[in-house]
């Protein structure tokens, strides 16, 4: 009798549920300078803004009434960002900001402090090609399928590293698990795979969105079907954005459920940007850096497809 009540107890403690509401103190306010800036003939945008309660979703807003300069170390040019309703912009004219292997210094004054940062911008290799690949169906995609893959070859000499950033259909494939950054041609600085074709995981992996079906766990729709297109541009980053990056991908793509009790815990990730005021007490974050930009773009046409297929001997 006392085993069926103690047995009893015990599923009444794990079918009980109680909601707790913490109450979190309110985190000290810091102050988020996000510089992400390329070598285009696009708009360029400084991002000077606030950090926000935990729970809180909306868009950060600008923080008005800071002085935004960018300088080219190696030839005195100052770029000058003007204030708009978001952001501060500088638009280019004639040419674009920037020359490869130049150091470029952000400055910020805010508020009677000013706040630097150093990006170099590195050289890009060129996206040759993008291929596609006919692949009958497998074990968690129910029918046959094309997936994609860029092809592109690091430039001779060690010490470069990259972004690729990739677009679906006209969609940024912009999720956690989909950042997509590069060594040299490798994963990490400690491959030493120079001046080759980039690994296969950089060139296949993260340009194959996989997108659950609604009804069946586990499955996926295919990553491109004819009339599909595919778009990808390389990011020129410095090796510490590379170390940022990373840092990124480590806090943000994390499995969740059980596993995260033996996960490592949740940190901020490094900043490139600090006050000039040695004795400055101001918290500040985010990153500045200043990128070289190569691009392609390809559509699965019905030629695409039958190529695709011959090749794969159907």
């Amino acid at each position: 009798m006392k085993k069926i009540i103690y047995i009893a107890l015990i599923v009444f403690g794990f079918g009980c549920e109680t909601a707790i509401q913490p109450e979190l103190k309110e985190a000290e306010e810091i102050l988020v300078i996000d510089a992400w800036l390329t070598q285009t003939m696009e708009r360029q945008k400084v991002m000077v803004s606030r950090s926000q309660p935990y729970f809180d979703n909306s868009y950060p807003s600008l923080t008005p009434g800071a002085q935004v300069t960018v300088e080219d170390l190696n030839t005195g040019v100052v770029y000058n960002f003007q204030e708009g309703a978001d952001a501060y912009y500088w638009d280019p004219a004639d040419a674009p900001l920037g020359e490869v292997g130049h150091t470029y210094k952000l400055a910020v004054t805010y508020a009677g402090e000013t706040f630097e940062a150093l990006s170099t911008l590195g050289r890009v290799p060129e996206v040759d090609t993008i291929l596609y690949k006919y692949n009958s169906k497998d074990f968690n995609i129910l029918e046959s399928y094309y997936s994609a893959e860029f092809v592109a070859t690091d430039p001779v000499g060690p010490g470069d590293a990259y972004w690729i950033k990739a677009w679906k259909n006209g969609n940024y494939l912009g999720k956690a698990s989909e950042i997509n950054i590069a060594f040299d041609a490798g994963l990490s600085p400690s491959q030493s795979v120079d001046g080759e074709v980039f690994h296969q995981v950089i060139r296949r992996d993260f340009v194959n969105p996989l997108d659950p079906l609604p009804d069946r766990k586990n499955y996926y729709h295919p990553p491109y079907e004819i009339g599909d297109s595919l778009y990808v541009e390389i990011h020129s980053i410095d090796p510490v954005t590379f170390e940022y990056l990373s840092g990124v991908i480590l806090q943000t793509n994390r499995p969740g459920g059980f596993s995260e009790l033996f996960a490592t815990p949740l940190a901020n990730v490094i900043t490139n940007v600090k006050s000039t005021d040695e004795n400055s007490n101001t918290n500040v974050t985010g990153f500045f850096n200043v990128s070289a930009v190569s691009s392609a773009g390809s559509t699965i046409t019905q030629a695409i497809a039958d190529e695709a297929r011959t090749k794969a001997g159907k």
